[in-house]
């Protein structure tokens, strides 16, 4: 039996309202003391796990920006709470805990939880969370976004395959999943993403960087162009850019892609001097390809050190040309190495990946394990299964 919730009196401290939900009370209470500091609103604390169907909905009826929920008093229930919340709203779910076993972390990134919050919460981690659920706080009706989901794809190294794998992701996505997509090139100056997928693009993302002023929905949809998987696609430019990076014209085009796309994919390359923009924040899901080697093992590691401190439970590891049992770093290895598992793991296929770059025909549009790979991860962000078709074989007098 669940205890009735009981809600304490409800605290204005700033922009955002948060909900904090925990059965243990000294730790509960912690965490509301370490946000009396932080820029939010208001903070509600709720002294028992909502399990009933009516406390959940009269939960999310009250529109949290963030609710914070406590891992470690009931593990099950508490990410079946997030798991409901996630699907339910989108409201920024965050956990907190004394755990921080990698197995654990996994398990809350799928439910859903966008920050893992590990104890004793020091007030400098909690609000620099708090900053990046402000920056997805939504601005429609009804606790919604106002808009889709953007999914950010970095590379650990140069060579790692980045554009490969995002392209074929976002292929999955539109083709396999049905959704309405948008890829971006943002891996200046020489992103390829146009000539893996085979188009040959009139305007680049360059018009739209030093059109930033102009940008709305009529603007994007002239400059970018559609791939036969209905794909549409902003492309890095054919010759070499003569633009700056600026900040804002970098979010003034991601926020109008977003409006107008259920998913934005955006192809960042190895360009780690985007972190200086919001991008890292504004993604919903940041895939960090790499390969099992010393080098980009090594990358990969100052890159999480550098830009994803407090832990980036919107962060996946993508371990990009894997090979089982090859003799080389180990997946073990890996997940220690960077202090968190890998969530992926992209099959080598050489001769797969160079007919693909030689005919610009999109791995997800055959059956291979390198596709059913892929189509796996495109399922998982959009919450719709993929269904690999295979190719009826021909008749052999040979079988």
């Amino acid at each position: 039996m669940s205890t009735p919730l009981q809600e304490s009196d409800v605290t204005s401290v700033g922009g955002l309202s948060v909900a904090v939900i925990g059965p243990n009370d000294q730790d509960r209470r912690g965490v509301a003391h370490a946000l009396s500091s932080a820029s939010i609103n208001a903070v509600r604390e709720f002294n028992a796990y909502p399990v009933r169907v009516s406390e959940m909905q009269r939960l999310l009826e009250q529109n949290f920006d963030v609710i914070i929920i406590d891992l470690d008093s009931d593990q099950k229930v508490a990410l079946n709470l997030v798991e409901h919340v996630a699907s339910q709203s989108q409201t920024t779910v965050m956990v907190y805990s004394a755990q921080t076993d990698p197995s654990t972390l996994v398990r809350c990134m799928r439910a859903g939880a966008r920050e893992f919050l590990s104890q004793p919460i020091s007030t400098s981690t909690l609000s620099e969370a708090l900053s990046r659920a402000a920056t997805r706080k939504p601005t429609g009706q009804g606790g919604k976004h106002d808009g889709g989901k953007v999914l950010l794809f970095l590379g650990g190294k140069g060579g790692s395959g980045v554009t490969t794998v995002a392209c074929n992701f976002a292929v999955a996505l539109a083709q396999g999943c049905g959704k309405n997509t948008l890829m971006i090139d943002l891996d200046l100056p020489l992103g390829d993403a146009a000539l893996t997928l085979g188009i040959t693009p009139q305007f680049s993302v360059v018009d739209a960087l030093q059109n930033a002023s102009r940008m709305d929905s009529n603007f994007l949809s002239k400059i970018v162009v559609k791939h036969s998987s209905g794909l549409s696609i902003l492309a890095a430019p054919g010759k070499f850019p003569t633009v700056d990076v600026n900040s804002d014209a970098i979010e003034r085009l991601v926020q109008t892609a977003r409006s107008n796309f259920e998913y934005v994919v955006i192809d960042a390359g190895s360009r780690f001097d985007l972190s200086k923009t919001s991008l890292l924040d504004q993604a919903d899901v940041v895939y960090l390809v790499m390969q099992a080697g010393i080098p980009e093992l090594r990358n990969s590691h100052r890159v999480i050190s550098e830009y994803f401190k407090t832990g980036g439970t919107n962060l996946e590891i993508v371990l990009n040309r894997f090979i089982p049992r090859s003799g080389g770093v180990d997946e073990e290895h890996i997940a220690k190495a960077l202090n968190k598992p890998v969530q992926w793991k992209i099959p080598s296929d050489y001769v797969a990946v160079r007919r693909m770059q030689n005919e610009a025909t999109p791995l997800t549009q055959e059956d291979s394990m390198i596709s059913r790979a892929i189509q796996e991860m495109a399922g998982a962000a959009s919450g719709v299964t993929i269904k690999a078709e295979k190719k009826k074989k021909g008749f052999s007098l040979f079988g």
